[in-house]
């Protein structure tokens, strides 16, 4: 059940956002070891924020998991999740922050219940 849950101020019109889905559903899943089908993303664009003071391309980003989160992972994870954004988005890696939170099945809903 990982969910990533990306903002940034860069405008995503124009911008094919299947395909940073795609590979960040794949990256956490793999790194975490999650299967793909459990891993929920959410790109949110055009939110306004600022960075050390200036609007230049940056993003921010959580990531919740159930388990599968250690500092080894947590580092990978910071790592491939900077590069997609860097990639596809022109956001550097040095403008973007992913907090990371290791959560008890108790305490995430889904399917009407809890894990």
């Amino acid at each position: 059940m990982p969910c990533l849950n990306l903002s940034t101020n860069v405008n995503l019109d124009g911008v094919d956002t299947s395909s940073i889905l795609s590979e960040a559903t794949k990256t956490v899943a793999n790194l975490i070891g999650k299967p793909e089908a459990y891993v929920m993303i959410v790109l949110k664009g055009s939110v306004p924020m600022s960075f050390g003071g200036t609007q230049q391309p940056t993003a921010y980003g959580e990531l919740v998991s159930i388990g599968g989160l250690n500092p080894d992972v947590n580092k990978k994870l910071s790592a491939a999740v900077a590069t997609i954004l860097e990639t596809k988005l022109s956001v550097p890696k040095s403008r973007f922050f992913l907090k990371f939170y290791d959560s008890k099945g108790s305490n995430f809903g889904w399917n009407g219940s809890t894990f």
